[in-house]
């Protein structure tokens, strides 16, 4: 059953209260729908957090690395095409993002006391400062 909205808090306050060190947020839609609150979340209560979409590293979650959402878009638009052509869709290769993006937030590891290494930086997609 999904959480709603106002229990984001309480469950913040559980995880400071278990002191929990660490943070990996699923990439369901739920999640997604709600990744620039859980950023937020995540910085106010000093969480290093991994999660699968841009829109977390920019509300102020850690990083980011998970396919690229547009190239995923792209790929779903070429097998609707093929199968409004005809195709029938179990005939049709099964697929998988080929590429991937690294989203790092250096504000937030810095306010983390996080130094990310540069070779990490340097095979970043984007990195927030």
């Amino acid at each position: 059953m999904p959480l709603p909205d106002r229990e984001f808090d309480g469950v913040f306050a559980k995880l400071d209260e278990l002191r929990v060190s660490a943070l990996m947020i699923s990439a369901d839609a739920f999640f997604t729908s709600h990744s620039k609150q859980l950023g937020t979340l995540v910085a106010r209560h000093a969480i290093p957090a991994v999660y699968a979409r841009r829109g977390f590293a920019m509300a102020g979650g850690l990083l980011t690395y998970g396919s690229d959402i547009t190239e995923s878009y792209r790929l779903a638009g070429i097998y609707t095409g093929r199968v409004l052509k005809g195709e029938k869709p179990a005939d049709l290769p099964v697929q998988q993002a080929t590429k991937v993006e690294l989203v790092i937030n250096l504000k937030a590891a810095k306010a983390l006391g996080i130094n990310v290494p540069l070779p990490i930086l340097g095979r970043a997609d984007e990195v927030i400062e």
